[in-house]
């Protein structure tokens, strides 16, 4: 029996297809553009690998996208039929593909919890684990799984670099910005091309309002994301959000148009509306336009995007950014069947079923009602949401324009004790108080003083 690098048996045809599956791991791990290449690679060596069919269905799965869905589905018939070959970790892992590809969320997360509770080692299990709980919006299990692990790890696996980046972003969405700093250096000392910990301690000063430590930390350390996929552009998003924190809008724009939504890129040419990227985008054009900043033709391309994709939901929290770009251009035929399709993927079982019901649908709509002007609609449409909202995954930043989106409609409708009742909400999480916020400065000077 072979093994991975972590020490954990494998099964595999050779000491070669073996290493090809531990460098297709590290790809992921490391967030390179090369993963599905060295994916096709291995199957080529070893096609009766279970664990090469896993990875290949995962990635898929992780591109969050209906179109890819099918080979998805195809990559786990694949492991099942050989699964008889494979081990129990194995099987296990072929039967979370399953729960994942089904929309059984929650069954994929439980059996992920498993695997790695016998084998604290597996990387993959982890790392999907974590990605998952993150985009259901649920911190603590993240940070639950990352501390169980910790104690059963060393410096000397490959891997540990990658699990103190997410100790480090768990940390943060919890709160624990000491423990998560401390971790995300420690994993950059390793790494210095650890994108995902570059990205965590952004998301530290993020929060912490250390906006001039943001640039400089970003900007030291993007010469070794050469190889990187699209996790570069988020990490250029929050250079944004420190320059926007410093009324800097012009390079805000410039961000948007040479980095994080760069159309010029072969990243943008392989993956246009992959939901990160578009998240990225229809974010930051939003708060411009909230501080008057003329965004000029910018949201065409995306409510163009948006447009071909309606009816895929499997990106809960996409969905409000889709509506962001269809309202921005006019589209409210396009914005009504959105929100058709919301509400036909609500009925549907499954986990992402019940937070599109919850919160992707009701926020959607006050995206629509907002961009026509009615302010009441909106807030009548969000205000049940706003408990519900961190479901649909997405970081604190990243939440943060929903939040400012009910602000800037409760200020227009006049509604003070909604106003007052989101500053207290957002100063009560975020350690920046409000008024040194640029989303929520003007109403806090005018609600709280």
């Amino acid at each position: 029996m072979k093994q991975d690098a972590q020490g954990l048996a494998l099964t595999a045809a050779s000491d070669a297809a073996a290493t090809a599956y531990d460098e297709a791991i590290r790809s992921y791990l490391k967030y390179r553009t090369d993963g599905s290449q060295r994916i096709n690679a291995l199957l080529k060596l070893d096609g009766e690998m279970p664990m090469a069919h896993v990875l290949k269905g995962s990635f898929f799965m992780l591109a969050y996208n209906t179109a890819v869905l099918g080979r998805a589905r195809d990559s786990l018939a694949n492991a099942q039929r050989i699964a008889a070959h494979a081990t129990q970790r194995e099987q296990a892992h072929i039967a979370a593909l399953g729960h994942w590809a089904s929309g059984d969320l929650d069954a994929a997360l439980a059996t992920w919890e498993a695997i790695i509770a016998d084998h604290p080692h597996d990387i993959l299990a982890f790392r999907l684990h974590h990605f998952n709980a993150f985009w259901l919006g649920r911190a603590h299990t993240m940070l639950a799984a990352v501390e169980s692990v910790l104690p059963r790890w060393s410096g000397t696996l490959p891997g540990f670099d990658s699990l103190l980046a997410c100790r480090c972003f768990a940390n943060e969405e919890c709160g624990n910005y000491g423990v998560a700093e401390a971790a995300g250096r420690d994993a950059i000392a390793l790494d210095p091309a650890d994108l995902w910990a570059a990205h965590a301690v952004a998301h530290v000063m993020e929060m912490q309002g250390r906006r001039a430590e943001g640039i400089a930390w970003i900007a030291s350390l993007e010469n070794n994301w050469e190889n990187g996929n699209n996790l570069k552009h988020h990490l250029w998003w929050h250079r944004a959000m420190y320059h926007m924190e410093r009324r800097e809008f012009a390079d805000v724009l410039a961000l948007y148009d040479t980095r994080f939504r760069d159309q010029a890129s072969p990243l943008y040419e392989a993956q246009p509306d992959l939901y990160i990227d578009v998240q990225n985008a229809a974010s930051m054009l939003f708060r411009l336009q909230r501080h008057g900043v003329d965004v000029g033709d910018r949201w065409i391309e995306l409510a163009d995007k948006a447009e071909a994709r309606i009816g895929d939901t499997l990106s809960a929290f996409t969905q409000p950014h889709w509506m962001m770009a269809l309202t921005a251009t006019g589209r409210f035929q396009s914005a009504a069947r959105l929100l058709d399709a919301l509400r036909e993927a609500a009925s549907g079982p499954g986990t992402v079923a019940r937070i599109i019901r919850d919160a992707a649908l009701p926020v959607s709509e006050a995206v629509l009602a907002h961009a026509r002007g009615d302010h009441a609609g909106a807030l009548s449409a969000m205000r049940p949401a706003l408990g519900a909202m961190h479901r649909m995954g997405g970081s604190h930043a990243q939440q943060d324009v929903l939040e400012q989106l009910f602000l800037d409609a409760a200020m227009k409708a006049g509604a003070t004790e909604d106003a007052r009742m989101l500053l207290e909400r957002v100063a009560g999480r975020h350690p920046v108080p409000p008024e040194r916020r640029i989303g929520y400065a003007e109403a806090a000077k005018q609600i709280i003083h």
